[in-house]
């Protein structure tokens, strides 16, 4: 097998380079060739392969040197990826990018690797944004923009954003598209089906078959940016009561498929505590003001943002009212949730916090989750199954915790990847989600906070009664729903009250004090 696998690897090999030299004396970009980019992508899957096949043969399995070989091949595997990633760049880029956002599924030398995706998407360059911005509004830059920033203001793997000045005097970002990537995701996605085949065929184990699916739902929509523009005022509305959250304004007479025009707004990434530090922002008000919007979303809209990586979630001084914001960015990839999904999700999340594991068995294995829902569990709250036993909400997060999840996660690849092609397609954007919220909490260090979970529990309650109203046949059924729903969340905010007083300084100075005394 690994002898086939060499010879394919050279063969493969021996095509790229003589294609190249030839195409290279014709003055054709590599990049827009199908042949090229398959067989690039070709190459890179049989060394990987290869590379497994071959790397642990005289190494005995469990001893610590075959754990460290392990380590390595993960690393350099890794890093053969992600030079595919940056050298094929679009699609490929923006699922690399989702790869190294799957902290509970893939090895951290994996995530760690490809996480700097986020950073390193290429650019067009300026005559290309200006034939785009031709082709598509009918102008030159000149007649639409008093002045027109040439070097973008940031970069990602569909497009690049540069800041202008309309004549007007009003600052706006324009989110322009790479030429090419709407020509290349089709062919870029049909290529990695064939791959993942190729190597699920070699390790039956490797079922990342859902994630191709995912791509080929959601690439389409990503690429339509007026798509883009109606879900940002779509949740711009659906969270107006939110004063914290700034979702810039969209600029319609200056928006097409492959541009949108939208108001300028700046700050540092989420991620960021020096700069919050440095402007005066406090990472817990962040932290929770983020779990607040979320959980709004999920659990009593269903309507979904799934990609806050940091780049896309900015915060800043207000210059009005000098409070802290959060700026939303980037709109193109929302879910939608059934209700039916939404409402077991609520119960799920109520039954974790409680500790309810009867109930959490049940709304597991009706999300599809079967005889693996303690795994389920664990991958949704990215807690330990002692956490999940005794309830998230009175066990606290450790750091001794979080290594033994992450460890865990490496050993649980085969049953973790059957898990995620069995659950609906909805749940895999909500895992991703929470799996960068979850990394923004541990980079800010915030996890370990409760308001978390007293978010969730809020949003829950809320949605439940909601859903009981609108089936509510009397007004005194509807009353009661009412009163129950405002005394679940009294008991709620008196338990939030509790934790405030406990986790303050006077109540440890009062604590210290009463222990002395005695």
């Amino acid at each position: 097998m690994a002898g086939r696998l060499l010879k394919v690897s050279t063969l493969a090999t021996a095509v790229f380079a003589s294609s190249r030299f030839y195409l290279c004396n014709r003055q054709v970009d590599l990049n827009d060739l199908s042949i090229i980019r398959f067989g690039r992508a070709a190459a890179t899957t049989a060394v990987i392969t290869y590379d497994y096949l071959t790397a642990f043969k005289d190494v005995e399995y469990g001893t610590d040197e075959y754990w460290a070989l392990k380590s390595k091949v993960h690393l350099r595997s890794a890093e053969r990826l992600r030079d595919l990633c940056c050298a094929n760049r679009g699609t490929f880029i923006k699922v690399g990018q989702h790869l190294g956002a799957l902290d509970y599924l893939l090895p951290e030398e994996y995530t760690s690797t490809l996480k700097v995706l986020h950073s390193q998407a290429p650019q067009s360059s300026i005559e290309e944004i200006k034939q785009v911005i031709r082709e598509d509004l009918g102008k030159e830059i000149s007649d639409l923009f008093l002045s027109f920033e040439e070097n973008p203001h940031g970069a990602a793997s569909l497009a690049q954003v540069h800041k202008a000045v309309l004549y007007d005097g009003r600052i706006v970002a324009i989110k322009v598209q790479h030429p090419k990537v709407q020509r290349q995701s089709s062919k870029d996605i049909l290529v990695m089906e064939v791959l993942v085949r190729a190597v699920h065929w070699l390790f039956p184990d490797f079922a990342f078959m859902w994630l191709v699916e995912e791509a080929k739902k959601n690439m389409p929509l990503e690429l339509d940016f007026l798509n883009e523009g109606c879900n940002a005022e779509r949740v711009a509305t659906m969270l107006a009561h939110f004063p914290f959250l700034k979702i810039p304004m969209i600029h319609w007479d200056l928006s097409t498929k492959r541009i949108l025009t939208m108001e300028f707004a700046d700050g540092g990434q989420v991620n960021d505590s020096d700069y919050m530090k440095k402007h005066g922002i406090n990472v817990n008000e962040i932290s929770e003001n983020l779990g607040k919007m979320y959980s709004e979303m999920i659990f009593i809209h269903g309507f979904v943002h799934c990609d806050p990586h940091p780049g896309n979630v900015l915060v800043r001084k207000c210059p009005q009212s000098k409070k802290s914001e959060i700026i939303l960015l980037d709109h193109g990839l929302y879910q939608i949730l059934e209700p039916g999904f939404r409402l077991d999700y609520c119960r799920l999340w109520q039954a974790l916090i409680k500790g309810n594991m009867s109930s959490v068995e049940r709304y597991s294995r009706r999300m599809g989750a079967g005889d693996l829902y303690p795994l389920f569990a664990c991958v949704l709250t990215t807690r330990s199954w002692a956490a999940v036993n005794a309830g998230i909400s009175s066990v606290p997060i450790t750091h001794s915790e979080d290594i033994e999840i992450r460890n865990n996660a490496s050993l649980y690849i085969p049953q973790i990847s059957d898990l995620l092609n069995r659950v609906p397609r909805q749940m895999l954007l909500l895992l991703k989600t929470n799996d960068l919220l979850r990394g923004i909490e541990t980079t800010l260090q915030t996890r370990a906070s409760s308001s978390s979970f007293i978010n969730i529990a809020r949003c829950c309650i809320r949605a439940m009664a909601r859903h009981k109203r609108s089936k509510a046949q009397s007004w005194t059924r509807h009353l009661h729903i009412s009163l129950a729903e405002s005394l679940d969340l009294c008991r709620l905010n008196m338990y939030e009250l509790f934790l405030w007083v406990r986790s303050s300084t006077l109540f440890h100075w009062l604590s210290t004090l009463v222990a002395f005394l005695h």
